[in-house]
């Protein structure tokens, strides 16, 4: 492995927490951080490189393994309807997430991550573990289940699913593709935390289990 292109957005701190965590496991391999500006000149050229999005807005000419379910991703409308359409689960605003990390063997389910707002400068902030009951935990699984794996046959990758409640079931708000801003409450938290988790995956690395550590319970 000789080359990532990390292709930031509006959280450059998560870009440089997996940049961390690739060369924590492959320290010999170059990491090239770039903005979609960059891209979109002509700066900078993927070749072949593995390109690790950590945005939404990317160049439609972008070649990589999941740029059909960033492009469903993308448009926040499209993908409700289509939840609603075909899972029948209700859609809206929602300010939780779930993180699935979906390995070639199949997904595994984080704790889910709560936001929460600084009372004075209503900066935002994460946390996790966000406990859940066991019947909102089955209703998530299922959700996440049927989008990624029979609707978006997505490829490995961290994923977050953004949700709320209403009533006695889950709503569906959006779909994030890469280890969003959320994330960062795993590291520290979750062993793998959520950005070696994508790294693994992004290269076919073996994920056993998912564990808080025992200070966090």
């Amino acid at each position: 492995m000789s080359e990532v292109l990390i292709v930031a957005g509006d959280a450059p701190k998560a870009a440089a927490i997996i940049e961390a965590a690739i060369a924590q496991s492959h320290p010999l391999t170059k990491v090239n951080i770039c903005g979609v500006s960059e891209l979109n000149s002509g700066a900078i050229a993927p070749g072949g490189a593995i390109v690790c999005p950590l945005t939404l807005d990317l160049p439609p000419d972008l070649v990589f393994p999941g740029q059909d379910v960033f492009r469903f991703c993308r448009n926040v409308s499209a993908a409700r309807d289509r939840v609603a359409e075909k899972l029948l689960f209700p859609v809206g605003e929602g300010s939780f997430w779930l993180p699935v990390v979906l390995t070639a063997k199949g997904p595994l389910y984080a704790e889910a991550i709560a936001a929460e707002s600084d009372k004075l400068s209503g900066e935002l902030s994460y946390r996790q573990p966000l406990h859940l009951s066991d019947v909102w935990r089955q209703q998530l699984y299922q959700l996440a289940y049927r989008l990624l794996v029979d609707i978006l046959n997505a490829p490995p990758a961290t994923y977050l699913m953004q949700f709320g409640f209403v009533g006695e079931r889950i709503l569906f708000d959006r779909l994030l593709p890469f280890p969003a801003a959320p994330a960062i409450a795993s590291v520290g938290v979750q062993v793998p935390d959520l950005f070696v988790c994508h790294w693994y995956c992004l290269t076919n690395k073996p994920i056993y289990d998912l564990q808080i550590t025992s200070l966090c319970l």
